[in-house]
């Protein structure tokens, strides 16, 4: 019996076996299966968002009303500014990624030294700038009501502007507020940090300006939020009025459903720690480059691995812009 062996004319193209596969080294093939798995996660956390936006359309905040703020341009409406500035940053230090890998492959170390140091500065801008970012978010800059069913009173002008609570309330000074701390005796209570007003010191305010108006959560047909007439304000806000909010946390959200202010902390804190991990590691290949363990090993593989990295990071953050910030 006769064996026939067919010869394909296909010798050198199939990967027959070795440490390295389709001619990539095993630390390359470990960084894209890390970053494989990493892509999975991101994409859950996304589609997740994606859901409780769903759910939660009605009162969901309008992303142009809350990341309005500029550094040293205090008082200024500008939607989106900041956050495309982020953007744009990131960006460049994946370019100069790029160019640090090249330069890499021909060798050159004062290149590969000066665009790996051009990467890490653009990812310490945005490290820097997102961390500004949360302390805004998390301080509030109008304020608002919450009401006895849970939800948000902000507050316009006739021109559907809004006001900052700050601006118009009547503060009471023969009022008199205590915190419940446990030195009180009060064992099983927690409560977080007193809001500057009572709801009571915001209807005065209220009532005593004609011009302020109460706005809802609830969207119209136009995708604008509901604003209610003088005399339904006055009636929301001393018969449903709860807590005054200010700022956003885990708890509550000035800015609209509370559950909006933990996808901002989760899935932004989530990406800006890997930010923060591809910063320490281009600073260790950094100072190796300078100590030349890549010229001496005739190899800048490792810019390379950690390019592959810093580039995924990167575009998350374009999904992550897209799908928070933009739609």
């Amino acid at each position: 019996m006769s064996t026939t062996v067919v010869n394909t004319g296909t010798e050198g193209k199939i990967w027959g076996g070795g440490n390295e596969p389709l001619r990539a080294s095993y630390g390359k093939m470990m960084m894209w299966f890390f970053i494989l798995s990493d892509a999975l996660t991101f994409s859950g956390f996304i589609a997740a968002y994606g859901f409780s936006r769903f759910k939660f359309m009605e009162t969901w905040p309008i992303a142009d009303e809350v990341f309005t703020h500029v550094p040293f341009l205090h008082g200024q409406d500008l939607p989106m500014i900041y956050v495309a500035f982020m953007t744009f940053v990131l960006i460049m230090s994946s370019v100069t990624m790029v160019l640090a890998v090249d330069a890499g492959h021909h060798l050159n170390k004062k290149k590969v030294t000066w665009y790996m140091f051009l990467t890490i500065i653009g990812g310490i801008i945005f490290v820097g700038s997102q961390a500004w970012e949360w302390a805004t978010f998390i301080k509030g800059d109008y304020g608002a009501v919450q009401t006895k069913a849970g939800n948000l009173l902000q507050f316009v002008d006739a021109e559907g502007h809004r006001v900052a609570i700050r601006d118009f309330a009547v503060a009471d000074s023969h009022a008199e507020r205590t915190q419940h701390e446990r030195k009180s005796g009060l064992w099983f209570v927690n409560e977080g940090s007193l809001p500057s007003y009572t709801v009571e010191e915001v209807v005065k305010g209220l009532e005593a300006n004609d011009n302020v108006l109460v706005r809802t959560e609830l969207l119209d047909e136009h995708g604008h939020k509901t604003v209610l007439s003088r005399s339904e304000s006055i009636a929301q806000l001393k018969n449903n009025g709860k807590l005054v909010v200010e700022g956003a946390n885990l708890h509550v959200n000035e800015y609209g459903a509370p559950i909006f202010a933990d996808f901002f902390f989760f899935i932004t804190g989530f990406h800006g720690f890997h930010v923060f991990s591809g910063i320490v590691l281009n600073i260790i290949i950094f100072f190796n480059v300078i100590l030349g363990t890549y010229e001496r090993r005739g190899s800048y593989e490792m810019v390379e691995k950690v390019g592959l990295y810093w580039h995924f990071v990167d575009l998350v953050w374009v999904f992550v812009f897209t799908f928070f910030y933009l739609v």
